[in-house]
């Protein structure tokens, strides 16, 4: 049965009504993800999120207390027994030597195990992984999915791992999509 001119109105009015509560509703729901967005607990997601659309960093502080770039030796690549390479630099200093992060990042592991010993791993700008291992010790309070800036307190210089026997020092290796990138020249770049 064709509508009547009557019906006109009312069908185009709940018609509107129905579309006016759907857009309300979709306005309070954007209003909503707006504000947990910028919530604290939220924040391990916006700085992934961050993180992700910046480009890598072009320069990076040296993670060992007190030791500048010029003190540390170019290792990256050398042999390492007879099927693997140093994937990092070694930079050597007293026990017990704070160790900072070199960018913001969120915390993706910590570990007491393997080559590395005792060891952190922090995802940076990029998507860079950077590894920090052979640690004495961790930071107090230090948790996986911490975000940390750059200079926050990873742990402090040790021997841990494959390292149990040689001088103290910090392991510090990059690892982009492509596998391990040498953070010396980068470190080096610092003005």
């Amino acid at each position: 049965m064709p509508a009547t001119a009557p019906n006109l109105p009312r069908r185009f009015a709940r018609a509107l009504a129905r579309t006016l509560l759907g857009l309300l509703w979709l306005a309070l729901l954007a209003l909503g993800a707006l504000w947990a967005w910028r919530q604290p607990f939220m924040e391990r997601a916006r700085t992934l999120w961050e993180l992700s659309r910046m480009p890598p960093p072009a320069t990076l502080p040296v993670p060992v207390q007190s030791v500048a770039p010029r003190q540390v030796a170019d290792t990256f690549g050398a042999p390492r027994g007879a099927d693997r390479r140093h994937e990092g630099v070694d930079i050597f200093a007293p026990r017990g030597t704070p160790v900072t992060s070199t960018t913001r990042g969120v915390v993706v592991a910590i570990n007491d195990r393997g080559l590395g010993g005792r060891q952190v791993w922090v995802l940076g700008p990029a998507g860079e992984r950077h590894y920090y291992a052979h640690l004495d010790d961790w930071a107090p309070g230090l948790a996986e999915g911490d975000v940390v800036e750059a200079g926050a307190a990873l742990g402090t210089v040790g021997n841990s791992g494959n390292a149990r026997g040689t001088p103290p020092h910090l392991h510090y290796g990059v690892y982009g999509s492509d596998g391990a990138l040498d953070p010396l020249p980068r470190m080096r770049a610092v003005r």
